[in-house]
């Protein structure tokens, strides 16, 4: 069992969420084209970012935690990572969407993402001599530029705030990625890139990386499911 152990961290991490998408009083299965869509169009970027990292020694992978099936330099584990956490993310965004009332008043959410904005390109700044945490917190505050500046979205706040509460679950699955109670981790850094302040095990540059690679999700998702309902 031990060569599908990612591949079984993929499949329970997406199981129960895809069971209550047919849920009578959840139906998420009406939208799982405008999903597959958003997942497929930020995915293909996550991809090349995962694969460059891995190319340049940023991150390898144990593959005796792996079948071995490869796409590129990536292991097929970590492709579908890209289907599977989102698909979780989107789904809880969806169902707590849609029962609870979680907007953020304008004023607060936008002193919440100004502060965020300085504060990603603050650490850009000061650990520039490392990559992951370069890149990441460069493009997450190049993120919330986009996305409330110029695409003029309004659930920042509330997108965030789920991300909280979905916190953890992130550190159940990254953490066992990262090595928790495993002999050795399923995914190793090196140590040179980040800033090597962590979770447990987990590099605290996972969590921004998993922050705008939800958003960017949602906001595709929503953007294709009102397509959806457009055409309908």
């Amino acid at each position: 069992m031990l060569p599908y152990t990612y591949l079984l961290i993929n499949f329970f991490t997406v199981i129960i969420c895809f069971i209550f998408s047919f849920h009578p009083k959840i139906k998420f299965n009406r939208h799982f084209g405008a999903f597959i869509k958003s997942a497929l169009l930020v995915g293909f970027v996550f991809v090349l970012w995962d694969i460059w990292f891995t190319k340049n020694g940023v991150w390898w992978f144990n593959y005796r935690y792996l079948t071995g099936v490869k796409i590129s330099e990536l292991p097929i584990e970590e492709v579908l990572f890209f289907i599977c956490i989102p698909f979780s993310c989107v789904f809880t965004y969806f169902c707590l969407d849609k029962f609870f009332k979680l907007d953020w008043k304008p004023f607060p959410e936008k002193i919440f993402v100004i502060v965020s904005i300085v504060f990603y390109l603050g650490m850009a700044v000061y650990f520039h001599d490392r990559i992951y945490t370069f890149v990441t917190f460069s493009t997450a505050s190049i993120c919330l530029l986009i996305l409330y500046f110029v695409l003029k979205i309004q659930w920042i706040g509330k997108a965030s705030f789920i991300y909280l509460i979905l916190m953890p679950g992130f550190l159940a699955v990254n953490g066992i990625l990262t090595g928790t109670g495993l002999d050795s981790p399923i995914v190793n850094y090196n140590p040179q890139n980040f800033i090597g302040l962590r979770i447990f095990t987990i590099p605290i540059e996972d969590v921004f990386y998993g922050y705008e690679m939800i958003l960017w999700n949602l906001y595709f998702f929503e953007k294709f499911k009102k397509k959806e309902i457009t055409d309908t």
